[in-house]
């Protein structure tokens, strides 16, 4: 029997990821069956269960690949030459939900909105949000310290509140960009900038 190749795999679950997706932006998340996700990818069952147990397993994998770029995002932010501030990192995140939402095979915000819903009454969609979103929120809290020495931020300031306040910003951001359409991140950092002027 000919051995799988690690690129193989990675090819499947690729495809595995890429239909299940489709399926939640098309039918949400509670609608979507792990039967539509077999469908749609056009592997057998036994193919799709043995990279995924559960639908809640997919959308763990799902949010995976939409933050796999997040790490090397922050390094980018972190490693910018001059001083640092945490609107200039927030609007290079923004930027960068933009850039995810628009690659192709479908808007993953619109994942990530539903499954923030789905997390509310299922631990197991629960455990995968708060893994993401803590890591999330720790490369905040790494652009505030950067700040802090940079003299951009109050010393004083508790790094883990402001990154509170600066992870806050993205879902908001993402549902009026889903709902009403007419935000940017250029619009939002200008909106914010003004806010905190005073």
């Amino acid at each position: 029997m000919p051995k799988v190749t690690e690129e193989h795999r990675l090819a499947r679950r690729a495809q595995i990821v890429a239909a299940a997706r489709k399926c939640v932006i098309e039918e949400g998340f509670h609608k979507t069956t792990m039967a539509d996700v077999i469908r749609e990818s056009g592997l057998s069952a036994g193919a799709v269960y043995g990279y995924f147990r559960s639908k809640e397993e997919i959308v763990g994998a799902i949010a995976e690949d939409a933050l796999s770029s997040v790490d090397e995002l922050f390094e980018q932010i972190l490693s910018t030459e001059g001083p640092l501030t945490p609107l200039a990192a927030l609007q290079t995140a923004l930027e960068h939900v933009v850039l995810i939402a628009e690659r192709p095979g479908g808007d993953v915000t619109r994942v990530g909105v539903q499954a923030w819903a789905e997390a509310l009454r299922n631990p197991g969609v629960m455990a995968t949000a708060v893994d993401k979103y803590t890591r999330l929120r720790g490369h905040f809290e790494a652009v505030v310290r950067r700040a802090q020495a940079d003299g951009t931020v109050d010393p004083d300031a508790d790094p883990k509140h402001v990154a509170q306040v600066m992870f806050g910003t993205l879902p908001g951001f993402i549902l009026q960009r889903l709902l009403i359409g007419d935000v940017t991140p250029d619009s939002y950092v200008e909106g914010l900038r003004a806010l905190y002027r005073y």
